[in-house]
């Protein structure tokens, strides 16, 4: 079968309406994590170039859309790759045979039938599914392959890209989950979302004081169950008092602003980082509680005054995190916003707020959305009652002894 390879032709990516635009969602999507070599997996996995060869095929398509080089640029930095492909030499092996399910990688799977990956759906990925199934794809191939998509379009759905996860399907039900199948959602505890804000206030080298205060706010934000490309599109403008009570006015998935008040931990936090912004860039006039500054700067800015970017937080995060030391070793080189937004979620839920309640304050379309939230996460052991059916049998031996 010829690949219909996202190559140089009439249509650079067949089936997609925006190239460029798809391209740096991927690109965006992939920044988020940490390990470079993680990229690599997702995007070979796609059906994506994963070397500068490969890359350069991309360069100089028939006809060029409109910001296909600038998208191809960040997609290659994203990936580390050499801005020019090696020179070729005797001394080194032949490159490995492309694999025989290549074009049965996602994109170019799309790609074949003109199907735009933005507009696809439940069905077209089940269809997906059933064509590597009839080229023998191996249950860990199709398990690992149909993971990668999930957390796309998680990613997408979550920004408000797509409506909803065409991914999101019952592994087991479709007979593709491996033995091993666990689920990557980190659940964190109050104390390790204490551990997170005291490393982030803390002092480190390198790091100026309104750094410190910098990654401080940023964590007290997230402690709001805010998401972090809300959190990137704040500005100071948002920031407002309602009803007597410190409040941001979040923009929101598919422009639906809401209005999300502070804690008092998230207040102060915030409160101190401006004030510190201020007094660095040269604005002394004193900022009361409770006052907000005007302008439409954004609310988290980088050192050189910028928004942050989505990645500027992730790797904030991770630095953090790795700072925080034993308290969040095991999932510190796992750690990602939305693991604070689903401690929101879990800690709101188990402290008795309602779910509507909780829905309203993360702006989840549906309750039904902040109920698979909550389900998704470890519960509290305290609320399972393993230990109460241990205690009854515990007791029934205890009484069977003393007849």
């Amino acid at each position: 079968m010829t690949e219909p390879a996202i190559r140089p032709a009439e249509s650079v990516w067949p089936g997609s309406d925006d190239p460029a635009r798809l391209l740096a969602l991927v690109s965006d999507w992939l920044i988020g994590y940490a390990n470079r070599a993680t990229r690599h997996k997702y995007a070979e996995s796609l059906g994506l170039p994963v070397s500068a060869a490969d890359l350069d095929h991309w360069r100089t398509p028939a006809a060029t859309p409109e910001g296909w080089p600038m998208a191809v640029e960040a997609y290659r930095r994203v990936l580390a790759l050499p801005a020019a492909p090696a020179a070729t030499s005797t001394n080194r092996p032949p490159p490995a045979r492309r694999g025989r399910l290549r074009h049965l990688h996602w994109f170019r799977w799309c790609g074949a039938r003109g199907l735009d990956p933005l507009a696809a759906r439940t069905t077209h990925v089940k269809e997906w599914l059933d064509d590597l199934t009839d080229h023998d794809a191996a249950k860990a191939t199709r398990d690992r392959m149909l993971g990668t998509l999930k957390a796309l379009y998680g990613h997408l759905a979550d920004d408000g890209i797509v409506r909803a996860n065409p991914a999101a399907l019952s592994r087991r039900r479709l007979a593709v989950a491996t033995d091993h199948d666990t689920s990557s959602t980190v659940t964190l505890t109050p104390g390790q979302v204490r551990a997170l804000l005291d490393a982030a206030a803390t002092p480190r080298p390198g790091r100026d004081l309104l750094g410190t205060h910098r990654a401080t706010a940023v964590v007290a934000l997230f402690t709001l169950g805010v998401r972090v490309s809300e959190l990137c599109d704040l500005t100071r403008a948002d920031l407002h008092t309602t009803r007597d009570r410190r409040a941001l006015r979040v923009p929101g998935k598919g422009d639906k602003p809401r209005i999300v008040y502070l804690s008092d931990l998230a207040d102060r936090a915030l409160h101190t980082y401006l004030d510190q912004r201020d007094r660095t860039t040269g604005d002394t006039r004193p900022v009361r509680a409770g006052q907000v500054r005007s302008g439409t700067s954004s609310l988290i800015a980088t050192r050189a005054g910028t928004p942050m970017s989505r990645h500027d937080v992730w790797a904030l995060l991770r630095r953090i995190a790795a700072a925080a030391g034993a308290d969040l070793a095991a999932v510190a080189d796992r750690l990602h916003p939305h693991a604070l937004r689903h401690f929101y979620v879990t800690a709101a839920v188990e402290a008795g707020a309602e779910l509507v309640t909780v829905q309203a304050d993360v702006g989840h379309a549906s309750v039904d959305t902040t109920n698979r939230t909550y389900n998704a996460a470890a519960r509290d052991p305290g609320r399972s009652a393993v230990d109460l059916v241990a205690d009854t049998i515990t007791n029934s031996r205890h009484n069977r002894g003393s007849s």
